[in-house]
């Protein structure tokens, strides 16, 4: 979703900064797709970096007897760590 709405933006923003003749006295248009576009590309720097970022699972396995009953048991646990 980040990737397409960076799109979006760059899109609209180069639509206002190069295709756009008209030059209302209240907002320049340039400037405002020039700022559009700037977000757009932050936008998609960052959706990209979500996206290669590396995930890192630890499993825990346990094994052994009770002492109380004599059954065998195990026990596994799954711990899920984020590298930023």
């Amino acid at each position: 979703m980040s990737l397409g709405g960076g799109i979006f933006l760059f899109v609209i923003g180069a639509i206002f900064a190069f295709a756009i003749t008209v030059s209302p006295s209240w907002i320049d248009l340039q400037v405002l797709g020039y700022i559009l576009m700037g977000a757009g590309v932050l936008v998609i720097i960052i959706g990209i970096i979500l996206l290669v970022r590396k995930r890192r699972s630890t499993i825990t396995v346990r094994e052994g007897i009770d002492p109380a009953t004599g059954l065998k048991y195990n026990t596994t646990e799954r711990r899920d760590d984020a590298d930023i």
